[in-house]
């Protein structure tokens, strides 16, 4: 389901004393099956974006096109739905909208919601609590009596349930350990090749756009201002520097390496696995010149 936006502006409080502009001007496409990562400092309309993907915010100019949908500023209510059938955000902290009072049940809202037969809602909350690594036993147990990992996993689950075909995930990894964030960023990795979801990550990790992303979309003050495959777009670092934003630290290494000792490695290097392989590769011509 290919995602694509055209001169998206939005307003809030639009015709009021207190309005905002959040948005100006946003032209990007996101293909089917494609992994995006979103960009950009703080206050530069990431999150006011994602809201557009799914029908929660509308477009006060241009238009948002969501497969067959098309999304603008006079788009009723029945639309919205079906995209949201199809479009599941998983927010910051999402065990926080955790309420119901088993695992089970708050994994089937979703899916009861949209009209999904009960014993069909089920059957897919326990495929869901299996593969997102969850013991079985976890089903009749209320949400709030689980782990802080757990928690998140179930509400990852929920959002999951009613199978969307396209994945929105707001900054996942908020308030993770580092071996916490890994294994998150690592289950929607694999979530992503294994359901063919297309996959849109808001992130401030240029670590994670790096890692996971096909594409990047940079945003700056309610601008796309960048787009282009993470090597296109880490390749610039002066630019991003412009943006506020810096490149992964296996890129800054690279060019720090580059600097000083006079030599080029062979591409570059967007994770550390990368960078090991091609500093071994330009060690190991230096070592065979002496």
């Amino acid at each position: 389901m290919d995602i694509v936006l055209q001169q998206v502006g939005y307003l809030y409080a639009k015709d009021s004393p207190f309005e905002k502009r959040a948005l100006e001007e946003v032209n990007a496409t996101i293909p089917s099956g494609s992994y995006t990562a979103i960009i950009g400092h703080t206050g530069s309309g990431k999150s006011t974006l994602l809201l557009h993907l799914n029908g929660l915010l509308k477009p006060s100019e241009g238009s948002v096109r969501v497969g067959p949908t098309v999304i603008t500023s006079d788009t009723k209510g029945k639309s919205l739905k079906d995209v949201r059938k199809h479009v599941g955000i998983v927010f910051q902290f999402p065990e926080h909208q955790l309420f119901e009072e088993t695992v089970e049940k708050d994994i089937m809202f979703g899916p009861l919601n949209f009209d999904i037969p009960e014993e069909e809602a089920r059957s897919r909350a326990h495929e869901l609590i299996k593969l997102l690594g969850l013991p079985p036993d976890v089903a009749q147990k209320s949400p709030f009596d689980l782990s802080g990992g757990q928690m998140r996993r179930v509400a990852i689950a929920g959002v999951l349930a009613f199978n969307p075909s396209v994945l929105i995930l707001d900054e996942p990894t908020a308030g993770l350990d580092p071996r916490g964030r890994k294994e998150i960023m690592e289950l929607f990795h694999r979530l992503h090749v294994e359901e063919n979801l297309t996959t849109i990550l808001v992130t401030h990790s240029m670590e994670d756009a790096a890692r996971y992303a096909d594409q990047v979309l940079v945003m700056h003050d309610g601008r796309s201002v960048l787009s282009g495959t993470p090597e296109e777009v880490f390749g610039q670092a002066e630019e991003l520097a412009s943006y506020r934003l810096g490149v992964p630290r296996s890129v800054q290494f690279q060019r720090d390496f580059e600097k000083l000792t006079g030599t080029q490695l062979g591409r570059l290097a967007l994770t550390e696995e990368q960078l090991a392989k091609e500093m071994a590769v330009v060690l190991k011509e230096a070592g065979g010149r002496r």
